[in-house]
């Protein structure tokens, strides 16, 4: 396996991350100066959002960073699934920050309050200007399908979005000085983040509790590797989990006792790889059919004849 080009996209990635970074936590600080004195809870729901950027941002940076780090005799892996943790713990953060800002929305609807429109207004524009930055800068990392800075992405979007809203609730607010608008469209804002919130959660969970990348079929590779190669009989305990967005995978295969023993492992080892993408798998080659109860994890329970029959 070649290691050569893997440090090039990190680095640019790592660099793109920072200045997002950068320009996040200046312009929220902005935003929540803005938001205070306009009396906007739309510039506050943005500023909230660019919160949620901020940490996906540095956790983003972290993960580049200890992606780096390499693997040590107490931690195989190295720090890659730390990635993972930060997603998860970044979701949360979202969830808890809309729930905030639907909240504070419910009193303004029932208490309005003043909003300075043309300060709102000022505040939005630029804000929506530092999230095109960010954005820009961040998905010409995309090439690199990392969880960390696509999360950072999908907020950074939330974020344009929430821009945009403040923008047309200042216009309204300056033109027809109607202040419901404000709190109106924080919680659409809230209504996107949470969105994307919801996918960020359940990738992270599905990969913390070591699920099966959502995009394979186990049954179907253990149909597919029966047809593909011949000497294969069945094939059972099989476990795939991923780690740092690496698949891994483990295999219990029955095969006809080959003359090539390394051969054999060789073109199953080529089949996963090519076929499903999965470099790094452990093949257990037996010459007996698999007895016991959990033979066959995940699918119903074979009969004797099991190498044809499915």
């Amino acid at each position: 396996m070649a290691h050569s080009h893997s440090h090039s996209p990190a680095d640019a990635n790592g660099r793109r991350l920072l200045l997002a970074f950068i320009v996040t936590v200046v312009f929220m600080v902005i935003e929540i100066i803005g938001g205070l004195v306009s009396g906007s809870l739309a510039l506050l729901a943005d500023a909230g959002h660019m919160l949620t950027d901020a940490a996906a941002l540095l956790f983003a940076l972290l993960a580049v960073f200890f992606a780096r780090q390499p693997p040590s005799a107490q931690r195989t892996f190295g720090w890659l699934r730390l990635t993972t943790l930060a997603a998860f713990v970044n979701a949360l953060a979202l969830v808890v920050i809309t729930v905030w800002i639907v909240w504070e929305a419910i009193q303004r609807f029932a208490h309005p309050q003043p909003v300075a429109g043309l300060t709102m207004m000022v505040i939005a524009i630029a804000g929506l200007v530092a999230n095109l930055l960010s954005f820009w800068l961040l998905h010409r990392g995309s090439e690199e399908k990392n969880l960390n800075v696509r999360a950072a992405a999908l907020h950074v979007l939330g974020d344009l979005l929430g821009s945009v809203g403040a923008i047309v609730a200042a216009l309204v607010i300056m033109f027809t000085g109607w202040t419901p608008v404000d709190p109106i469209l924080s919680v659409l804002v809230s209504a996107l983040v949470l969105r994307s919130a919801w996918h960020l959660l359940r990738e992270s969970v599905n990969e913390l509790l070591e699920g099966a990348p959502a995009s394979l079929d186990i049954g179907a590779l253990k149909r597919h590797l029966r047809r593909a190669i011949p000497e294969v009989r069945d094939v059972h305990h099989v476990h795939v989990w991923l780690v740092g967005e690496k698949p891994l995978m483990t295999l219990h295969v029955q095969v006809i006792p080959p003359r090539d023993h390394d051969k054999l492992l060789g073109k199953i080892h080529h089949f996963l790889a090519h076929h499903y993408q999965i470099a790094h798998a452990t093949v257990q080659m037996e010459y007996q059919p698999c007895s016991g109860p959990d033979c066959d994890l995940g699918e119903t329970q074979p009969d004797h004849h099991s190498a044809h029959h499915h």
